[in-house]
């Protein structure tokens, strides 16, 4: 898997903007998210106020955090944060594809459940659907065995991570008793987090917290706006989106109906958060709120892969063919640096998203 080329000189000061990051978990998909992150950090005009992130974010988020981090560090030895977080997602990234992490998990299940039928011939939904019915991972899965805490393990320092003053990191989990979104970051936020926050429930036990137990933030906050909105000092967030709003068909077949009900379920949670800020902004643009500590308007805008990521399908998030990651991760880098030539400017002064038609929809004014 090639290297990009290193950052160029650092810009004049007064280009510079600050944003927040908020970066959606889709399993293999989030090596796209990889993409844009790595031309963010080429572009030393963008400096970062704070990321959040779930289930695949989660894991790009501390990549990101860990390369601050360690160039923290005067004997560290990479006295330059940006290179650093290049080449630590890189190396994450890296270390999924030689894994197969996602996949080979998914293909045993398969060959388990079906008789040593290949995974090719049915969707990953599929066996998502048939283990959740036939068999748990506290069954085909007893030791818990999940290659992603080796390589995270081994690749982030978590407590680097919580030392960090710049970028901030939030990681967001699922309670698996109430629903609730658990947001981890400080101290808190350590490998078993973030194994949590990545936890599907058809693959892997719950992961235990504090004698609570956790299953993938994707399903209550995907990612979470809150910390962004409430910690950091920044109006700027950019959503990388790595789940399609729209379809222009209708699924008709079990394999498109479950991949679009996956889409449906991993965006429910930024949907309602959007729909909220979009609220929020409303009161205070007509003065029925006062911005000060409490409340502030928002600037919202997305990086997302349009018509080429939304041609893979929904059971491809399981797959973590090198090739596919690698595709991935230009798809990302080409959107990323899209956006920037197009909406650089709109950074501190505009939304460039427009959330009532993308997110909000139909429903009244006074929502």
């Amino acid at each position: 898997m090639s290297t990009p080329p290193p950052t160029s000189s650092p810009p004049d000061s007064s280009s510079q903007r600050r944003v927040n990051l908020a970066l959606q978990g889709g399993g293999s998909h989030g090596a796209f998210t990889w993409g844009v992150l790595d031309a963010l950090l080429q572009d030393e005009r963008i400096e970062f106020d704070g990321i959040s992130g779930a289930s695949a974010g989660a894991v790009n988020a501390v990549a990101l955090a860990h390369g601050f981090a360690v160039a923290a560090h005067k004997d560290s030895g990479t006295p330059n944060p940006r290179e650093a977080a290049r080449a630590s997602l890189a190396r994450i990234w890296q270390g999924v594809a030689a894994m197969g992490s996602l996949g080979s998990m998914a293909d045993g299940i398969s060959k388990m459940l079906l008789g040593g039928w290949p995974s090719d011939k049915v969707s990953a939904n599929f066996f998502g659907n048939a283990m959740s019915q036939w068999l748990s991972p506290y069954q085909a899965n007893p030791l818990d065995i999940n290659p992603l805490r080796k390589l995270l393990q081994a690749e982030i320092d978590f407590p680097a991570i919580a030392a960090l003053q710049l970028p901030k990191a939030f990681v967001s989990a699922t309670h698996v008793n109430t629903g609730q979104a658990e947001i981890f970051s400080g101290k808190r936020l350590t490998l078993q987090a973030v194994m949590a926050s990545t936890c599907l429930p058809t693959l892997f036990q719950a992961v235990e917290i504090g004698g609570q137990a956790y299953w993938d933030g994707g399903f209550s906050s995907n990612p979470s706006l809150l910390p962004l909105i409430s910690e950091c000092s920044s109006r700027d967030i950019i959503v990388v989106q790595i789940n399609p709003l729209r379809r222009p068909e209708i699924p008709h077949t079990p394999h498109d109906i479950m991949d679009r009900v996956n889409e449906l379920t991993f965006n429910a949670s930024l949907l309602s958060q959007m729909r909220t800020i979009d609220f929020i902004n409303r009161l205070l643009a007509d003065g029925r709120l006062q911005e000060g500590a409490k409340y502030k308007s928002l600037l919202l805008h997305r990086i997302d892969g349009g018509e080429a990521l939304e041609n893979l399908p929904s059971s491809s998030k399981m797959s973590a063919d090198g090739a596919m990651i690698e595709k991935l991760f230009e798809m990302g880098q080409g959107a990323a640096k899209r956006w920037l030539r197009r909406h650089f400017e709109a950074l501190g002064l505009q939304s460039t998203v427009n959330i009532r038609r993308d997110y909000v929809g139909n429903l009244p004014q006074e929502f």
